[in-house]
C-alpha cells in the first residue's frame, strides 16, 4: 500500500521510457489516407484566385478542398464565449475563425486549400501544385504598433485593430491612492511571444463511419468532452454524442493543446468527403507557424507607496497580442488571472486596464501559467525596483507589506480570496535554504573569475483551479473487476503529469487498495462521457476530490455488503486498512476480496467539484553569473519554496516545479518568436528558435512549506504551473543585480547573451 505524502515512483514511467508509449501519430495505418495543408506564405492579403485542377489531377490524389467547400456543407466556425466591450461599450468583434481561410489570409500559416491523397508524400506533391494568387496587403505583428494610427486593419469590424478593453479593479480607489502616495514607482515591460514546442507535434486522424452516422477523431488535447461538445456544435453542427474522441499519450501540452484547432475539423469533415479515415501531423515547421501561441504583452505598471514603504495601490495598463483569430480561449490569458499583480501583499487599492489587440499573427491561448507568470512578473518587478529606488532591503520591504496568516483569508482589491498560507514564513525559510547571507562571498569568487554574479528573490502567488476550472465538475468512476482489481475512469487528461499516480495514491491510502491492481483510464469520450479536462492546475483540486468522495461511498456501500458476507448488522461493521470488519473481534474481510462478490454493487461514478479555487504561493531565489566580455548569462543557483497544499507525492511536485521553472527560465533567456515588418517568422525552426537544455540549469534545490486549504478535502492547492510563475520575474531581478553596477537598469526578455552584451556596452 502507498500514502498520501509518499515520493513514489511513477507507475507510468516504465511504459514511457521504454518506447511503449501511444501517441497520435502511432495510431495511423497504411489504409489512412493523408492530409497535407496549403498554408499562406504572406501575413496578410487578399486571395484573388485559387486554381486546383492540376493538383486534383496529381497521383493519389482522393479530394482537394477550398473554405468554398466547407461552406456547401455547412461546416461552421470556432467561437469564444467571452462577454467583453470595445471602447465604446459595444460587444466586441468576433470574427469568423473558420478551418480554411476565406477571402483574405491574416497571418503566415493561414490554412488555406486542404489535399487529401493515399499518402503523406502524394499530398505533399499534389500541394505543390495548388496555384493560388494573393493580393499582398501591409501587416502588423506587434499590438503596441496595431493600436497607432495608420496601422494597417487585421478585421474591418474590429476597427484600430481593438478586440475589447476590460477594467478589473477600483479606478477612482487606485487614483485616489496614487494622488497622497509619497513614491511612485513606474516601469514599462514586455512580455514576449512564445510557443510550446511539444515533443510530439500536434497531430489528428479522423474517421466516419456511415452505419452509426458518428465521427472518430484521435489526437492529443487535454480536454476531450470539451473537444468533442465544441466541434459538434460550432464547426459539424451535430449532436455531442455523434463524435468520439480519444486521446492517449500527449507528449507535451502545455495548455497549447487544450483548444480545438481547424486541423481537427477537417480530417473529420474529409473522411466524410472522401470515405477513408484521415490523418495528419504537423511537421516542426509547420508547428511554429500554426500552434496557438503564448504571453506577447506590453505593460505599463505603477506602484504607489507611502512614507513608510507600505504600498498604497497598484496601477497597470496592458496590451496582449491576440493574434489574427479568436480561438475559444484566446481572451482567456491576457484578463482571467491578473488578480496575480497583488502578489502576496496588502494593497489597499488596484486598477488594471487590458486591451486586446488583433495583428497578423497566429492566435494566442494558454501557455503554461496562462497570465499567472505576466501578473506575477508586474508586481515582483515593481517592487525590486522600489526596493533599489527607496534604499531598501528588498526582503524587508516585501516584509513591511506581507500579508499575515493572522490576516488570512484575504479578499484582494482585483477579486481574489486568498484563503490560507505563511508568507512570511515561506520568505524566512527560503532565505535561509538560499544562504543569503553568504552572497557576497559568492560573488567577490565569481569575480575572481571575472564573472559579474547578481541574485534575485521572488514572491509568487497565483490562482489555481480557476476562475473556470475550480467551479466545474469533475467526474470520476471506479470500477470493480471480476478478479477484485480496480479501474479508474477520470475525468481529467494525463499529460505526462503523474495523474494516474497520483489517484492511485489517494485510494491506496483511503481505501488500502494495492495500487499495482489499480488501473487508471482517461481521454475517452466514450468511455467517460463527462469531463473537464486538465488546465490550470484543476487536476488534483477537482479530480482529487471527485476521488475522495468517490472512496467515501465505496466505503458506505461496502458496509451493507460486507455485513452480509461477515453475518453481522451493519452498524458493527468497521473500515481501515483496506478492510472491513466486525467491531471488537478479528472477523474481516478486505475490499479486493468483497469486491469479487459485490456484483458490481461497489461501483461508483462521482461528480464533484471543490469549494472554490486555491491559491499556492511560493518564494523564488536565484543567482545568476554574467561573462561580461560575452554577455553570456548563467544560472548558477536557483532555490524554491512552496506551499502547494497537501503534497500527494513528492517526487512528482518537485518535478513538476523543476519543469516549471525551466520553461519559465527558456522564456526569460532565450525563447521568443520573432516576425520581422511583413510578417514572416523569422524563428521558423528549432534552429532559430532557442530552447533550453539540461546543462542551460544548475541543480535546483526545491523545499515545500505545505498549509493545506480547506476549499477540498485533500487540502491540496495545485503544482503544475507555479514554477513558472516565480521563474520569469526572479531571473530578470538576478541578471539586473549582476548588471546593476555598470549602470545598466532595465532590459527585456529574452536575456540573451547579445541583448545584455548591448546593455552593458551602451553604458560602458
Amino acid at each position: 500500500m502507498i500514502k498520501i505524502g509518499d515520493a513514489v515512483p511513477r507507475f507510468e514511467d516504465e511504459r514511457l521510457l521504454t518506447g511503449r508509449g501511444s501517441y497520435t501519430d502511432d495510431a495511423v495505418l497504411s489504409t489512412d489516407a493523408c492530409m497535407v495543408l496549403v498554408r499562406s506564405p504572406v501575413a496578410a492579403a487578399n486571395l484573388t484566385s485559387i486554381d486546383t485542377a492540376d493538383a486534383k489531377a496529381a497521383p493519389g490524389v482522393l479530394g482537394i478542398f477550398t473554405a468554398a467547400d466547407l461552406d456547401a456543407d455547412g461546416i461552421g466556425h470556432f467561437k469564444t464565449g467571452f462577454p467583453f466591450k470595445r471602447p465604446d461599450g459595444r460587444e466586441m468583434y468576433r470574427p469568423p475563425f473558420g478551418l480554411l481561410a476565406k477571402d483574405v489570409v491574416r497571418y503566415v500559416g493561414d490554412p488555406v486549400v486542404a489535399v487529401v491523397a493515399e499518402t503523406h508524400s502524394q499530398a505533399e506533391d499534389a500541394a505543390e501544385l495548388v496555384m493560388i494568387d494573393y493580393d499582398d496587403e501591409a501587416a502588423v505583428t506587434d499590438a503596441e504598433a496595431a493600436l497607432r494610427d495608420g496601422a494597417p486593419t487585421v478585421w474591418a469590424g474590429a476597427p484600430g485593430n481593438i478586440a475589447f478593453v476590460v477594467e478589473r479593479g477600483d479606478k477612482a480607489a487606485a487614483e485616489a491612492a496614487f494622488s497622497q502616495a509619497d513614491h511612485v514607482t513606474a516601469l514599462d515591460l514586455r512580455v514576449t511571444r512564445v510557443t510550446a514546442n511539444p515533443i510530439e507535434p500536434r497531430s489528428a486522424i479522423g474517421g466516419f463511419d456511415p452505419d452509426s452516422n458518428r465521427y472518430a477523431l484521435r489526437c492529443g488535447t487535454q480536454t476531450p468532452q470539451r473537444m468533442r461538445d465544441t466541434l459538434a456544435a460550432d464547426i459539424l453542427k451535430i449532436s455531442p454524442d455523434q463524435i468520439h474522441v480519444i486521446s492517449e499519450d500527449i507528449g507535451g501540452a502545455f495548455g497549447m493543446k487544450n483548444s480545438p484547432y481547424p486541423e481537427y475539423g477537417l480530417v473529420l469533415w474529409a473522411a466524410k468527403k472522401v470515405g477513408r479515415r484521415v490523418a495528419w501531423r504537423s511537421s516542426r515547421i509547420e508547428a511554429m507557424q500554426s500552434d496557438f501561441q503564448g504571453r506577447d504583452n506590453h505593460i505599463h505598471a505603477e506602484l504607489a507607496i507611502d512614507a513608510d514603504g507600505l504600498f498604497q495601490a497598484i496601477r497597470v495598463r496592458s496590451i496582449g497580442n491576440l493574434g489574427a483569430y479568436l480561438g475559444p480561449l484566446t481572451p482567456h490569458p491576457p484578463t482571467a488571472n491578473v488578480g496575480g499583480m497583488i502578489g502576496p501583499y496588502g494593497i489597499g487599492a488596484a486598477h488594471v486596464e487590458i486591451t486586446g489587440a488583433h495583428t497578423h499573427t497566429p492566435p494566442t491561448a494558454p501557455y503554461r501559467g496562462a497570465g499567472r507568470p505576466e501578473a506575477t512578473y508586474v508586481i515582483e518587478r515593481l517592487v525590486d525596483a522600489a526596493a533599489v529606488e527607496l534604499d531598501i532591503d528588498p526582503i524587508d520591504l516585501r516584509r513591511r507589506n506581507m500579508l499575515t496568516p493572522e490576516q488570512l483569508p484575504h479578499q484582494t482589491p482585483l477579486g481574489m480570496n486568498y484563503d490560507s498560507g505563511d508568507f512570511p514564513e515561506v520568505l524566512t525559510k527560503c532565505v535561509a535554504v538560499a544562504d543569503w547571507d553568504g552572497f557576497e562571498t559568492r560573488r567577490m569568487k565569481s569575480a575572481e573569475r571575472g564573472l559579474l554574479r547578481g541574485r534575485g528573490l521572488a514572491y509568487s502567488i497565483e490562482i489555481s483551479g480557476g476562475p473556470q476550472g475550480a467551479h466545474q465538475p469533475e467526474t470520476m468512476s471506479i470500477q470493480f473487476d471480476a478478479d477484485g482489481g480496480v479501474t479508474v475512469l477520470a475525468g481529467s487528461k494525463e499529460m505526462g503529469t503523474g495523474h494516474g499516480t497520483a489517484y492511485r495514491q489517494i485510494l491506496s491510502d483511503q481505501l488500502g487498495l494495492d495500487p499495482t491492481r489499480i488501473t487508471v483510464v482517461d481521454g475517452d469520450s466514450d468511455a467517460i462521457p463527462q469531463g473537464t479536462g486538465s488546465f490550470g492546475s484543476r487536476t488534483m483540486i477537482a479530480g482529487g476530490t471527485a476521488t475522495l468522495r468517490a472512496g467515501e461511498r465505496i466505503i458506505e456501500a461496502g458496509k451493507s455488503i460486507a455485513a452480509e458476507a461477515l453475518e453481522a448488522a451493519e452498524i458493527d461493521i468497521e473500515f481501515s486498512g483496506g478492510a472491513f470488519r466486525v467491531a471488537g473481534t478479528d472477523r474481516e474481510i478486505t475490499l479486493h476480496d468483497l469486491a469479487r462478490h459485490a456484483d458490481s454493487k461497489l461501483n461508483v461514478a462521482v461528480t464533484e467539484k471543490a469549494d472554490g479555487p486555491t491559491y499556492p504561493n511560493g518564494c523564488h531565489i536565484c543567482e545568476v553569473e554574467i561573462d561580461p566580455d560575452t554577455g553570456v548569462t548563467t544560472l548558477a543557483r536557483y532555490i524554491l519554496v512552496d506551499d502547494v497544499g497537501t503534497v500527494i507525492n513528492p517526487m512528482i511536485v518537485k518535478g513538476q516545479l523543476q519543469g516549471g521553472i525551466v520553461q519559465g527560465a527558456g522564456q526569460v533567456l532565450m525563447e521568443q518568436i520573432v516576425f520581422d515588418q511583413d510578417g514572416q517568422l523569422i524563428t521558423g525552426s528549432l534552429l532559430d528558435y532557442t530552447m533550453p537544455r539540461a546543462d542551460d540549469m544548475p541543480m535546483f534545490d526545491i523545499e515545500t512549506h505545505p498549509v493545506p486549504t480547506t476549499l477540498n478535502p485533500l487540502g491540496v492547492k495545485g503544482a503544475g504551473e507555479a514554477g513558472t510563475v516565480g521563474a520569469l520575474p526572479v531571473i530578470v531581478i538576478a541578471t539586473l543585480d549582476a548588471l546593476r553596477p555598470l549602470g545598466v537598469k532595465h532590459i527585456d526578455m529574452p536575456l540573451t547573451s547579445e541583448r545584455v552584451w548591448r546593455a552593458m556596452k551602451e553604458l560602458s
